[in-house]
């Protein structure tokens, strides 16, 4: 027999209604049997639950969640205290699956990651089980549920009793989601429907169930409950009743004095529509129709998908052949192999600048295109379209795909690398950690902005294209490579800003750290 912990919750918010708790229960397969590990981020799995020896049993740390929050036990034997974790206010919070492991390992899938601009790392919550990941996702799926119900409420800004109902209704479905889980013991995705608010934001046109769930939401007010009891017909049809907080208040969990409607409004059964359609009912209708064409979308998606860097960067090449063969068209007009095509391209595109026709070059780009897919519409006439043949490279073992995937991080690092060395050249360019070359800079600076200020730009645009264009043209290739040389070598003597790396726990001795690297020697051009 297990002992189980009671936890009283001294932090909990005033409204807080209690939804789930977790806890070590005798049968080890169920989904809402489960340990948590709760770790901050880079040691997640690391740091283990504290685990209490009871007189007949152990007992774990448990999780509880209630409608406007997240609670977790803290403290190493004192449970008098618990970690709240915020679902109702705007924190930009994520929450989503994450894999753990030992020592900051990402191996199992059975954590949920909670984080919040509250917060400065995440918080882990592992769920370990021998089979499957359902205890992961149940949690996942209920949280989710509450926190899309309050963004539901904080988008639409419904008032405090429609507020109320949105959640009655996030509550209800989580109740039913947990009761059919429990009774038929099978994981199925089909359960998932009832968790509307979590449903609702994957659905094709969800937005749009939303929208029109809060325009029923907002014609709920008391004042109109009454008059809608005891008035005319059509005034009676014209209000929405708290339906789902009633239900709640008939199965215990909330009290009926909450519930501000008058005893016959027990007896209604929901938003019923009679002789016209009921609006939440038609954009339901309008998502499901939309969803075989997404399922059907995603599973051409999930036949094409190939493993392999070296199958990938193969399948990309051959898509982007149509792009890749016009710029090597260019390239090779550029190096001026053939100077009569290399002549006659560059006085249409400078005759085309100067007409001001490169204005044109977009636009009609894109009408082109559009033509040729009405084209392919028409003559394919509902055809299957014929697979991209793609040949296979050969294949390799994992340790050869691990050496490629090394060598494509390193080249990675060795790009980012240079990229911090531009920025920090510049940086030193900006405050004259070489005052030569910042003067030269600033004049180069200034020519280029009264050539902005007062010359045309199609000149500029013409000036640039035949400086890029003619600088491999066989009169122009010698001057060129000499001016580019220069322009490498004043580069390099150019040195980099310093750069101090301080660690996380010494923020307090900024100052008084040193450089890790520092170049305060300047260099004469």
């Amino acid at each position: 027999m297990t002992t189980h912990i009671r936890v009283r919750l001294a932090n909990v918010v005033k409204g807080d209604r209690l939804i789930a708790i977790g806890e070590r229960q005798g049968n080890p397969s169920s989904p809402f049997s489960f340990l948590v590990r709760h770790s901050s981020k880079g040691d997640a799995m690391a740091i283990m639950a504290t685990k209490v020896r009871g007189e007949k049993g152990d007992s774990f740390r448990r999780l509880t969640l209630t409608n406007h929050a997240l609670y977790f036990e803290s403290g190493m034997g004192l449970y008098d205290k618990a970690v709240r974790y915020d679902l109702a206010s705007d924190l930009k919070q994520i929450i989503k699956p994450e894999l753990t492991g030992p020592l900051g390992a990402r191996l199992f899938d059975k954590a949920v990651m909670y984080k919040s601009s509250s917060m400065m790392d995440p918080a882990y919550f592992e769920f370990p089980e021998f089979k499957g990941c359902s205890r992961r996702d149940y949690w996942l799926d209920i949280c989710l549920e509450i926190f899309h119900a309050h963004n539901f409420a904080r988008k639409y800004k419904l008032k405090e009793g429609q507020q109320s109902e949105a959640l009655a209704r996030a509550v209800l479905g989580i109740y039913r989601y947990k009761a059919v889980r429990e009774a038929f013991k099978v994981s199925s995705s089909n359960y998932k429907t009832l968790l509307c608010f979590n449903l609702a934001e994957s659905l094709p046109r969800g937005d749009a169930i939303l929208e029109t769930l809060s325009s029923r939401l907002k014609l709920m007010n008391s004042a109109g409950n009454r008059r809608g009891l005891l008035g005319s017909p059509i005034s009676r049809r014209q209000v929405i009743h708290p339906v789902s907080r009633v239900s709640l208040c008939r199965l215990g969990i909330i009290s009926c004095k909450e519930v501000d409607i008058i005893g016959e409004a027990t007896t209604l059964v929901g938003d019923v529509f009679v002789g016209e359609v009921n609006p939440l009912e038609n954009a339901v209708k309008q998502s499901m129709k939309n969803i075989g064409r997404a399922e059907a979308a995603q599973a051409t998606v999930d036949e094409v998908k190939v493993e392999g860097i070296d199958t990938n960067l193969v399948v990309m090449k051959e898509l982007l052949f149509p792009l890749i063969k016009p710029m090597n068209q260019l390239q090779l007009l550029a190096s001026w192999k053939d100077p009569w095509k290399s002549i006659l391209f560059m006085v249409f595109v400078s005759y085309a600048i100067i007409r001001e026709w490169i204005k044109y070059a977009l636009p009609s780009l894109l009408v082109v295109l559009a033509v040729i897919m009405f084209w392919r519409r028409n003559v394919r006439k509902g055809k299957p379209l014929e697979p991209l043949k793609v040949i296979a490279p050969p294949p390799k073992n994992a340790v050869e795909q691990l050496l490629i995937l090394q060598e494509a991080i390193s080249q990675l690092e060795a790009l980012i690398q240079s990229g911090n060395i531009i920025l920090l050249k510049v940086r030193a360019l900006i405050f004259a950690v070489l005052p030569q070359a910042t003067d030269r800079t600033a004049l180069l600076l200034v020519i280029v902005a009264l050539s902005f200020a007062f010359v045309p730009l199609k000149y500029l645009i013409l000036f640039a294209f035949l400086e890029s264009f003619t600088s491999n043209m066989p009169l122009r290739k010698i001057s060129s490579e000499r001016d580019l040389r220069r322009v490498r070598e004043w580069w390099i003597r150019i040195p980099a800003a310093p750069v101090q790396l301080i660690k996380p726990d010494d923020n307090k001795d900024k100052t008084s750290k040193k450089p890790i690297f520092k170049k305060e020697k300047k260099h004469e051009e």
